[in-house]
């Protein structure tokens, strides 16, 4: 691939601001020199910065910014004058909100500039967790039980979800990541507040059966013929995966990549996770998150279109495992956004 102008873009207007720094700071490092890198900070407040080697992660806003080696400058760019940086593509690192979910797709769609990761439409399903259910069951992929619940509705009482699901029950919004808002609910007194949560979040709920099982992680890469990672495992020593697990406590949970599974059952998950990337119409890549259950069953819980980069974070760890380095797969996503690119390009728009 020759040297290319690669904007990474991170930070963001989003409760997984934090992490996205972390992310962003991995990327960089794999993209190491073989790119000449120009960094796009985007700060809490909607301001965004741009800086030549930008070294990531120093403590200069809210406990977590971005500072840039004084021969690159910090200097404020709009967002409708990122087109002026020459950029060849733009690698994002947001997750969540204003990043995750369709809206930086669609601007950088509508700029012309190649980007790495899903295009809009499976972006904005893979981050709403009901619009997402509800394709995949009508693809035929199982899934984990649940309900949904509206701000401008009545909210259900823990008996009528009881009814339908067996507790305990995960309360959580519709449109976030990095167990964001999540609350645990087992019985009837801690709902009310479960549910103040996440509609501090989102104006849609997403209340999720707990299931008794395995969590099962993998990593899928490419476009039309996407390709899957071996499985890794999530083993618990806390409660359940939340925020802290994941990034703050390093002994609240372990990674186990490969996962110690059946040949036949890591085969499925893999199957199972390359249908469910292609029923949401991912490109570029995805983590695709499993329950496996006593029984055997393979249930998928839901898709990041994308996964964390930091250094506790599955997906590159799973690639690694694989056989493929980090560095080659960071490579690899910016080949399949040009060559996404280049085909959409050639697509007819006129009658």
């Amino acid at each position: 691939m020759p040297d290319l102008h690669v904007g990474l873009l991170y930070g963001g207007q989003s409760a997984e601001h934090d992490v996205s720094i972390l992310s962003a700071k991995n990327v960089r490092a794999a993209l190491g020199d073989r790119h000449r890198v120009t960094a796009i900070y985007i700060t809490r407040d909607g301001r965004w910065l741009v800086g030549d080697s930008a070294r990531l992660g120093a403590d200069t806003e809210a406990g977590t910014a971005a500072t840039f080696t004084p021969e690159g400058g910090a200097s404020t760019v709009s967002a409708s004058g990122l087109g002026a940086l020459g950029l060849d593509v733009v690698f994002p690192v947001l997750h969540g909100h204003n990043g995750e979910d369709g809206t930086i797709q669609g601007f950088l769609h509508t700029l012309g500039i190649p980007f790495v990761g899903p295009d809009v439409l499976a972006s904005a399903a893979c981050m709403d967790k009901v619009v997402a259910k509800r394709i995949l069951e009508a693809a035929g992929i199982p899934g984990t039980p649940y309900a949904v619940v509206h701000a401008h509705g009545e909210r259900p009482s823990f008996e009528t979800l009881t009814q339908r699901l067996t507790p305990p029950l995960f309360v959580k919004p519709a449109n976030s990541g990095s167990s964001v808002g999540i609350t645990r609910v087992t019985e009837a007194g801690a709902l009310s507040e479960a549910f103040d949560v996440a509609f501090r979040y989102d104006k849609t709920v997403l209340v999720e059966q707990g299931v008794s099982g395995r969590e099962i992680e993998v990593a899928v890469l490419g476009n039309e013929r996407p390709e899957a990672s071996v499985p890794g495992e999530i083993v618990l020593t806390s409660e359940y995966y939340d925020y802290d697990s994941k990034y703050e406590d390093p002994d609240a949970s372990r990674m186990e990549v490969p996962a110690d599974l059946h040949d036949d059952v890591a085969e499925r998950i893999r199957e199972v996770a390359v249908e469910a990337y292609a029923a949401l119409g991912c490109e570029g890549l995805s983590r695709v998150d499993f329950f496996v259950t006593g029984g055997g069953d393979v249930l998928v819980n839901e898709i990041n279109t994308i996964p964390g980069f930091t250094a506790r974070s599955m997906y590159p760890v799973m690639w690694e495992q694989t056989g493929r380095p980090f560095p080659d797969v960071v490579d690899e996503l910016i080949r399949l956004a040009l060559a996404r690119h280049e085909r959409d390009r050639q697509r007819k728009t006129t009658r």
